[in-house]
C-alpha cells in the first residue's frame, strides 16, 4: 500500500515493521532466558543448530534464484541489450578497485570472527572480545564502502537487466550484512554480560555460521558479477593472467 501511495500505507508499513521487531525481541529474549536458566540441554542445543543450518540452506537457495536470473541474462544476452554483457551503454565497476577493497574487508572480518571464536573456546575472553569488536567494525566499514559505491554508480536499478540483477544481488547481500552486523552486536553485548562459555555459546555459533555464509556469498558475487560479468571483451582476465 505504501509503494502504491495508498493513504495510510506508510503508517501501516511502520506498524507492521515495529510489530515484527517487537515479536523478534521478545521471542529471542525468551530463548536467552531459557538458556540462562539451564533449559538448553545438549539435545536442545543440537536442535537449535539444526534449525540454523536449515535456515542457512534456505538462504543459499534464495541467492541461487538470483544468480540464476543473472546468468540467464549474462550467458545469452539478447539483441535488445546489444548481444553483449555488460549491455551496450552500461559502464560497469572495475572489479579491481572498490569491489576488491570490499572483498578484502569482508574476508578479513571472516578471519577476525574465527579468531574470536577460537579465543572463546580457549576461555581467552579479552581476545574473544577484541576479535568480535574488530569484526563489527569491519562489517560497518564494508557497509559504508558499499553505500559509497552505490552513490557513485554510473547506472541505476532501472537500467535494464544488468542494473536489476546487479542491485538486486548486491543489495540483498548488503542487507544480509546489515542483519549479520546486528546479530554480532547482540552477541557482543551478551558476551560482555557473561552469557557465553567455552562449552555453551550456541547463539554465538549461529552468528558465526551466518557471517561465514555472508562471506561465501560475497566471494561468488565478486567472482561472477564483478569480475566475470564485467569482462565482456576478456581484457580483465588477460590483465589478471599477466599480473
Amino acid at each position: 500500500m505504501w509503494m502504491h501511495e495508498y493513504v495510510g500505507g506508510g503508517y501501516l508499513l511502520t506498524l507492521g515493521v515495529l510489530s515484527l521487531i517487537l515479536t523478534m525481541f521478545v521471542w529471542w529474549g525468551d530463548v536467552i532466558d531459557e538458556s540462562l536458566q539451564g533449559h538448553h540441554t545438549s539435545m536442545v542445543q543440537n536442535g537449535i543448530r539444526m534449525g540454523v543450518v536449515l535456515f542457512i540452506i534456505s538462504e543459499v537457495m534464495f541467492f541461487f534464484a538470483f544468480f540464476w536470473g543473472f546468468f540467464h541474462s549474462a550467458l545469452a544476452p539478447t539483441i535488445e541489450i546489444g548481444c553483449g554483457w555488460p549491455p551496450v551503454g552500461i559502464e560497469a565497476f572495475h572489479p579491481f578497485e572498490v569491489p576488491l577493497l570490499n572483498t578484502a574487508i569482508l574476508l578479513l572480518s571472516g578471519a577476525s570472527i574465527t579468531w574470536s571464536h577460537h579465543a572463546l573456546l580457549e576461555n581467552a575472553l579479552e581476545e574473544a572480545t577484541a576479535g568480535l569488536v574488530l569484526t563489527i567494525l569491519l562489517a560497518l566499514i564494508f557497509t559504508v564502502v558499499q553505500a559509497y559505491e552505490y552513490i557513485e554508480a554510473p547506472f541505476s536499478i532501472s537500467d535494464g537487466a544488468y542494473g536489476t540483477t546487479f542491485y538486486t544481488t548486491t543489495g540483498l547481500h548488503g542487507f544480509h550484512v546489515f542483519i549479520g552486523t546486528v546479530f554480532l552486536i547482540v552477541c557482543l553485548f551478551r558476551h560482555l554480560l557473561g552469557h557465553f562459555t567455552p562449552s555453551h555459546h550456541v547463539g554465538y555459533e549461529a552468528a558465526i555460521w551466518y557471517w561465514h555464509f555472508v562471506d561465501a556469498v560475497w566471494i561468488f558475487l565478486y567472482v561472477f558479477v564483478y569480475v566475470w560479468g564485467n569482462d565482456g571483451d576478456g581484457t580483465l582476465i588477460q590483465d589478471l593472467a599477466i599480473f
